[in-house]
């Protein structure tokens, strides 16, 4: 299973980023995270549907000092799905 995430709120400048890279790779979740201009944190989390989902709901939380307001989840598109590698990396920021 393959998520396209966008998490919005106070989550940059947090460590969102690698907090979720951590928590992805401990999981065995394969992907990217970057940061995104207009203040969101976009991830693509792929891997077994069940770790997949508890992933994406442990999003919704983030680490400590950050302020989750929304996770927008949706099946990735193709073209972001092969963007994610066999790691979970934190990709350049857009």
């Amino acid at each position: 299973m393959t998520l396209h995430i966008v998490i919005s709120g106070l989550v940059q400048g947090v460590g969102y980023r690698q907090w979720l890279r951590e928590r992805a790779l401990a999981a065995g979740v394969a992907g990217w995270v970057r940061n995104r201009s207009d203040g969101t944190v976009e991830a693509v989390l792929s891997g077994a549907p069940e770790t997949v989902e508890l992933l994406a709901a442990e999003a919704r939380k983030g680490p400590r000092g950050a302020r989750v307001a929304d996770v927008d989840s949706r099946a990735a598109q193709p073209s972001l799905a092969d963007q994610a590698s066999d790691d979970f990396v934190i990709a350049r920021s857009i």
